[in-house]
C-alpha cells in the first residue's frame, strides 16, 4: 500500500510541536529565528515560514511584530501531534533523514575521491602522454572572459584544444567552439609540450 508523502514543512511543524510537548521549548519562550531553524533542519527560510504558519493556525504559537514567534500552548501541541498518530513517529522520520544524509555524504566523498584520482593521475602523466590535458584557471583579470572559444581563436593562438571545462564543481567534456569562457573556469587543454606557455601568455593579453 502506497503512503502519501508528508510535505517537509509539515514534518517540521510536527517536530516543533513534539519539542514543545516534551518541554524542550517552554511556554512563553521564543522559537529560534527562521534562519537558525532553516539551518537546523537544512531547509529554506520559506519552508520554515510555512511550518510556523501551521503552528499559528492551530494556536500552538503566536507571531507578533517585534516579539517574533512565541510558544503559547502545550495542550494544543499535544492535540496537533495526535492528529498524526497513524503516521511514522518523529524518531522514525529523524532516522530516515539521518540515513539519507549519511548516504549523501558517502556519495559526495566517493565523488570527490574519484575526481582527486583523475586529477592526480593526469598530473603524473602530463609529461609522458601528449593527450593528457593541462589545467589552466581563468582569473578575474583575463580579457577573454565572456567570449567563446571560437571568438578568441583559441586553437589558432595557442595550438591547444579545449577538451573540457571544470566549472563550479562540474566538468563539461568537449565543450565545443561556442563554449563561453567564464571567471573561475579551469580549462582542460590538450596540446604539445609548448602549449602551456603559449596558453599562459595568451590569457595575459
Amino acid at each position: 500500500m502506497q503512503r502519501t508523502k508528508m510535505p517537509i514543512y509539515e514534518q517540521i511543524a510536527i517536530d516543533i510541536a513534539n519539542r514543545i510537548y516534551n518541554g524542550k521549548f517552554k511556554i512563553g519562550e521564543k522559537i529560534h529565528g527562521r534562519s537558525t531553524l532553516a539551518s537546523e533542519y537544512n531547509v529554506s527560510p520559506e519552508t520554515v515560514r510555512k511550518a510556523v504558519k501551521i503552528l499559528e493556525d492551530v494556536e500552538i504559537v503566536k507571531s507578533t511584530k517585534g516579539s517574533g514567534v512565541v510558544i503559547s500552548s502545550r495542550e494544543n501541541a499535544f492535540k496537533y501531534i495526535n492528529r498524526f498518530s497513524s503516521l511514522a513517529s518523529i524518531k522514525d522520520l529523524e532516522k530516515q533523514v539521518n540515513s539519507l544524509l549519511q548516504e549523501r555524504k558517502r556519495l559526495d566523498d566517493e565523488l570527490n575521491q574519484t575526481i582527486d584520482k583523475i586529477i592526480d593521475y593526469s598530473g603524473k602523466l602530463r609529461h609522458t602522454n601528449p593527450l593528457t590535458p593541462i589545467e589552466v584557471e581563468i582569473n578575474a583579470g583575463c580579457s577573454h572572459i565572456g567570449k567563446t572559444v571560437s571568438e578568441v581563436k583559441f586553437w589558432q593562438n595557442t595550438g591547444g584544444t579545449v577538451a573540457g571545462i571544470k566549472r563550479q564543481g562540474d566538468i563539461v567534456l568537449s565543450p565545443g567552439p561556442y563554449a563561453t569562457i567564464q571567471e573561475g573556469d579551469v580549462l582542460l587543454i590538450i596540446g604539445d609540450e609548448k602549449t602551456y606557455d603559449r596558453v599562459m601568455n595568451f590569457l595575459k593579453e
